[in-house]
Protein backbone atom coordinates (compact mmCIF):
# COMPACT_ATOMS: atom_id res chain seq x y z
CA UNK A 1 0.00 0.00 0.00
CA UNK A 2 2.84 2.39 0.88
CA UNK A 3 4.52 1.69 -2.45
CA UNK A 4 1.30 2.50 -4.31
CA UNK A 5 0.97 5.83 -2.45
CA UNK A 6 4.58 6.75 -3.24
CA UNK A 7 4.11 5.88 -6.89
CA UNK A 8 1.06 8.13 -7.10
CA UNK A 9 2.96 11.03 -5.52
CA UNK A 10 5.85 10.85 -7.96
CA UNK A 11 5.65 13.65 -10.49
CA UNK A 12 5.92 12.76 -14.14
CA UNK A 13 9.22 13.75 -15.72
CA UNK A 14 9.34 17.14 -17.41
CA UNK A 15 9.07 17.01 -21.19
CA UNK A 16 12.36 17.54 -23.02
CA UNK A 17 12.92 21.05 -24.39
CA UNK A 18 11.78 21.64 -27.92
CA UNK A 19 14.68 21.63 -30.40
CA UNK A 20 13.15 24.74 -32.02
CA UNK A 21 12.67 26.67 -28.76
CA UNK A 22 14.04 30.19 -28.66
CA UNK A 23 17.25 30.35 -26.60
CA UNK A 24 17.24 32.88 -23.75
CA UNK A 25 18.53 36.34 -24.60
CA UNK A 26 22.11 36.93 -23.55
CA UNK A 27 22.72 40.10 -25.61
CA UNK A 28 20.93 43.19 -24.34
CA UNK A 29 20.74 46.85 -25.32
CA UNK A 30 19.97 49.48 -22.70
CA UNK A 31 17.53 52.25 -23.71
CA UNK A 32 20.25 54.93 -23.77
CA UNK A 33 22.46 52.69 -25.93
CA UNK A 34 19.57 52.16 -28.34
CA UNK A 35 19.13 55.94 -28.49
CA UNK A 36 22.83 56.43 -29.24
CA UNK A 37 22.75 53.83 -32.02
CA UNK A 38 19.87 55.74 -33.62
CA UNK A 39 22.04 58.89 -33.63
CA UNK A 40 24.36 57.48 -36.31
CA UNK A 41 23.66 60.23 -38.88
CA UNK A 42 26.04 59.02 -41.61
CA UNK A 43 25.27 55.29 -41.24
CA UNK A 44 28.89 54.26 -40.69
CA UNK A 45 27.99 52.18 -37.59
CA UNK A 46 29.99 54.60 -35.44
CA UNK A 47 28.44 57.37 -33.35
CA UNK A 48 30.69 60.37 -32.78
CA UNK A 49 30.31 62.89 -29.97
CA UNK A 50 29.07 65.47 -32.48
CA UNK A 51 26.42 63.05 -33.77
CA UNK A 52 25.32 62.29 -30.19
CA UNK A 53 25.16 65.96 -29.20
CA UNK A 54 23.20 66.98 -32.33
CA UNK A 55 20.82 64.05 -31.98
CA UNK A 56 20.17 64.70 -28.30
CA UNK A 57 19.50 68.40 -28.96
CA UNK A 58 17.04 67.54 -31.74
CA UNK A 59 15.33 64.92 -29.58
CA UNK A 60 15.12 67.25 -26.55
CA UNK A 61 13.51 69.92 -28.74
CA UNK A 62 10.56 67.57 -29.36
CA UNK A 63 9.60 67.48 -25.66
CA UNK A 64 6.73 69.61 -24.40
CA UNK A 65 8.23 72.66 -22.71
CA UNK A 66 11.60 72.39 -24.43
CA UNK A 67 11.08 75.70 -26.23
CA UNK A 68 10.98 77.36 -22.78
CA UNK A 69 14.19 75.53 -21.88
CA UNK A 70 12.66 73.34 -19.17
CA UNK A 71 10.79 70.04 -19.45
CA UNK A 72 8.58 68.81 -16.61
CA UNK A 73 8.67 65.25 -15.32
CA UNK A 74 5.50 64.16 -17.12
CA UNK A 75 6.71 65.68 -20.39
CA UNK A 76 10.04 63.92 -19.84
CA UNK A 77 8.20 60.61 -19.40
CA UNK A 78 6.48 61.24 -22.74
CA UNK A 79 9.88 62.04 -24.25
CA UNK A 80 11.38 58.85 -22.78
CA UNK A 81 8.50 56.80 -24.21
CA UNK A 82 9.24 58.17 -27.67
CA UNK A 83 13.04 58.22 -27.65
CA UNK A 84 14.05 55.54 -25.11
CA UNK A 85 11.20 53.09 -25.65
CA UNK A 86 9.48 53.33 -22.26
CA UNK A 87 8.20 56.03 -19.91
CA UNK A 88 10.22 54.48 -17.07
CA UNK A 89 13.47 54.00 -18.99
CA UNK A 90 16.66 55.18 -17.39
CA UNK A 91 17.92 57.78 -16.94
CA UNK A 92 14.83 58.86 -15.05
CA UNK A 93 13.75 62.43 -14.30
CA UNK A 94 14.93 62.42 -10.67
CA UNK A 95 18.38 61.35 -11.79
CA UNK A 96 18.50 64.14 -14.38
CA UNK A 97 17.09 67.02 -12.33
CA UNK A 98 20.28 68.02 -10.54
CA UNK A 99 18.99 71.33 -9.15
CA UNK A 100 15.74 69.84 -7.83
CA UNK A 101 13.42 72.34 -9.55
CA UNK A 102 11.19 69.57 -10.98
CA UNK A 103 12.27 70.52 -14.49
CA UNK A 104 14.88 69.06 -16.82
CA UNK A 105 16.99 71.41 -18.89
CA UNK A 106 18.86 70.56 -22.07
CA UNK A 107 22.12 70.99 -20.14
CA UNK A 108 21.03 68.52 -17.43
CA UNK A 109 20.00 65.97 -20.05
CA UNK A 110 23.23 66.47 -22.03
CA UNK A 111 25.40 66.11 -18.92
CA UNK A 112 23.84 62.77 -17.97
CA UNK A 113 23.91 61.40 -21.51
CA UNK A 114 27.57 62.44 -21.81
CA UNK A 115 28.34 60.46 -18.64
CA UNK A 116 26.41 57.46 -19.98
CA UNK A 117 28.31 57.65 -23.28
CA UNK A 118 31.60 57.71 -21.38
CA UNK A 119 30.56 54.53 -19.57
CA UNK A 120 29.84 52.81 -22.90
CA UNK A 121 33.03 54.08 -24.58
CA UNK A 122 35.27 51.12 -23.74
CA UNK A 123 38.29 52.31 -25.71
CA UNK A 124 37.98 56.01 -24.76
CA UNK A 125 37.99 57.37 -28.32
CA UNK A 126 34.73 59.38 -27.86
CA UNK A 127 33.14 57.34 -30.66
CA UNK A 128 30.65 54.59 -29.88
CA UNK A 129 30.84 51.42 -31.97
CA UNK A 130 28.01 48.91 -31.94
CA UNK A 131 29.98 46.44 -29.83
CA UNK A 132 30.29 49.10 -27.12
CA UNK A 133 26.52 49.57 -27.04
CA UNK A 134 25.49 45.99 -26.30
CA UNK A 135 25.63 44.18 -22.98
CA UNK A 136 26.63 40.53 -23.06
CA UNK A 137 25.29 38.35 -20.27
CA UNK A 138 27.36 35.28 -19.61
CA UNK A 139 24.39 33.26 -18.34
CA UNK A 140 20.72 33.27 -19.29
CA UNK A 141 18.27 34.71 -16.74
CA UNK A 142 17.76 32.49 -13.72
CA UNK A 143 20.97 30.54 -14.29
CA UNK A 144 23.02 32.15 -11.54
CA UNK A 145 25.27 35.14 -11.65
CA UNK A 146 24.90 38.54 -9.99
CA UNK A 147 21.56 39.24 -8.43
CA UNK A 148 20.61 35.63 -7.88
CA UNK A 149 19.85 34.74 -4.31
CA UNK A 150 21.69 31.89 -2.70
CA UNK A 151 19.60 28.97 -1.51
CA UNK A 152 18.85 29.17 2.17
CA UNK A 153 20.85 26.88 4.39
CA UNK A 154 18.98 24.33 6.45
CA UNK A 155 18.71 25.34 10.07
Amino acid sequence: MLLLALALQAAPPAPPPSPTAQPPATILVEPAAMFFAACDANADALVTKAERDDCLARAYATAEGASAGRVGYIAYADWAQRWLGDRNALPGPYELDKDGDNRITAAELAARFTAIAARYDANGDSTLARNELVTIRSLPPGQGGPGRRRPERPR
